[in-house]
C-alpha cells in the first residue's frame, strides 16, 4: 500500500448504542481509490466492543470544529509565533 499525502476522502467511525442515543467515535480516516473501486484506511483505534464500523464524508461543519479547536488549544498561536521566530 502506498503512503498517502492528500486528505482523506472519508472518515471512519466505531458506532455504538447507548439506550436510545448513538456515540460516533472518530478511528481512523479513508482515501477513495483514484478509479472508485474501493478505499485505503487509516485506523488509530480498532472497536472491541461489537461496535458497528461507519465510513462518511467529511461535513464541512466537521472540518470548522477541527480548526476551532486548533485556535482553542492554542495550536494556530503556536503556529503564528513559530513562523514570526523565524
Amino acid at each position: 500500500m502506498s503512503k498517502t499525502t492528500s486528505r482523506p476522502s472519508h472518515r471512519v467511525y466505531a458506532v455504538t448504542k447507548n439506550g436510545e442515543k448513538n456515540f460516533w467515535q472518530p478511528i481512523g480516516a479513508a482515501w477513495a481509490h483514484g478509479d472508485g473501486e474501493g478505499f485505503n484506511l487509516k485506523l488509530d483505534y480498532l472497536p472491541l466492543n461489537g461496535a458497528e464500523i461507519v465510513i462518511r464524508k467529511p461535513k464541512a461543519e466537521a472540518e470548522a470544529s477541527d480548526a476551532e479547536a486548533a485556535y482553542a488549544d492554542g495550536a494556530v498561536d503556536r503556529a503564528i509565533a513559530k513562523k514570526n521566530a523565524i
